[in-house]
């Protein structure tokens, strides 16, 4: 259990998007499927501060991020140092970026662009509770 998981709180997933707007569509969609957004945040490192100061109980991780750490950098070191699970976002991951991200042993996976029933499904199963709707 992580240390942002409070009995009868939904738990909290931290958003890691460099495009603010995408950024804040996905964090509406969580709130109405019940979730805390935290965030966002636009870079690995910011992902890597605010995951171990807000700790979620999930990641959604971008692949692509500005700055010189991409997410799968991110997630293997949030999950290294928090022991938190990432779901990755991408349009598309090619070459070794494939091999990249199985090695971050991802909680999930979702390709831009996605449905909220698309979302709601990959968190569920990430967080190991049943997809229905709420």
């Amino acid at each position: 259990m992580t240390s942002s998981t409070v009995p009868n709180e939904p738990p909290a997933i931290l958003v890691v998007e460099d495009d603010a707007i995408i950024a804040w569509d996905i964090a509406l969609q969580l709130r109405s499927l019940g979730y805390r957004a935290l965030g966002p945040a636009a870079t690995g490192a910011q992902a890597i501060e605010l995951a171990g100061s807000l700790r979620p109980a999930l990641v959604l991780m971008d692949i692509h991020l500005r700055g010189p750490m991409d997410g799968i950098a991110a997630a293997l070191a949030i999950r290294a140092d928090f022991d938190v699970p990432s779901v990755f976002l991408s349009a598309f991951v090619a070459g070794n970026g494939l091999e990249r991200a199985a090695a971050a042993r991802p909680a999930g996976y979702i390709a831009k662009p996605f449905t909220e029933h698309d979302l709601r499904a990959v968190v569920a199963s990430a967080l190991g509770q049943d997809a229905q709707p709420a």
